[in-house]
């Protein structure tokens, strides 16, 4: 698939998202009350209005996260891989098909705040059609963690979600084998360094776990690229011999 077909696939395709027992058991009780009140008014509300655009609100069509509008706008980027540098571990080449603004941040936004858990369908559909030639042909998918607070207070791991949607299309076992452990903290508003240094020690393999050999990092976005850092010194020293990332935005200049 390639050109404007690829760029469009998923883009026009939703699938329903009904919560499930795994999901609900790592929400607090309060969180189990909104998620299922929400579903509830999203199916009550879904005959009666068509679907808005995710980043601005305009009508998006039947089955559409974005307008066509935003569609038009979103900031492709081409096949070239970046290269993840830090130290204590080996360089690791990264890609995502998209920019992180407009469109793509209004998506992965949706699915980490808003649980658009089904978005994942629509972002590893861009990922498997446009990711660059042999990047998605061997190996195992491993979710980027999420700090064991934050994800019984969201309810789910957007990583793991995404990973999960992009195990479906390319035929890859996702290997959920890596943890987040320390006191939770935000990275947000960190630099580069204060992220690095924050998560120095911060991920392993969970005990049981067995580090795939050869491992495909997935994440959401890819800011300064000190997680995917964290993530491939953990499983190097769990015994992976090769490790790459994927994920679906990326900020300019990364």
């Amino acid at each position: 698939m390639g050109g404007a077909d690829a760029r469009g696939a998923g883009l026009v395709t939703a699938h329903e998202h009904d919560c499930d027992t795994r999901t609900l058991s790592r929400r607090s009780p309060s969180g189990i009350v909104l998620w299922v009140v929400a579903a509830l008014v999203r199916k009550v509300l879904a005959p009666l209005a068509p679907p808005g655009c995710f980043a601005c609100g305009a009508s998006a069509g039947a089955a559409a996260p974005l307008c066509s509008s935003c569609r038009d706008g979103l900031g492709w980027l081409s096949d070239e891989v970046v290269e993840l540098e830090g130290p204590g571990a080996p360089a690791i080449e990264a890609w995502a098909p998209l920019a992180y603004r407009g469109g793509a941040r209004a998506l992965a936004r949706a699915l980490k705040f808003r649980g658009a858990v089904e978005l994942t369908e629509t972002m590893a559909a861009q990922i498997a059609a446009l990711a660059p030639p042999g990047a998605l042909d061997r190996g195992e998918l491993v979710p980027v963690p999420l700090h064991p607070t934050r994800r019984r207070r969201r309810g789910f791991n957007q990583a793991e979600r995404l990973a999960g949607s992009l195990g479906t299309r390319t035929g890859l076992t996702v290997a959920d084998c890596l943890e987040r452990t320390g006191p939770r903290g935000t990275q947000m508003g960190r630099d580069r360094d204060e992220r690095l240094a924050a998560l120095a020690g911060a991920v392993r393999v969970r005990r049981g776990a067995s580090a795939p050999r050869e491992a495909i990092l997935v994440d959401d976005v890819l800011t300064t690229g000190a997680t995917m850092l964290a993530c491939s010194r953990a499983l190097r020293s769990a015994g992976s011999e090769r490790v790459v990332a994927v994920a679906y935005a990326r900020t300019p200049g990364r």
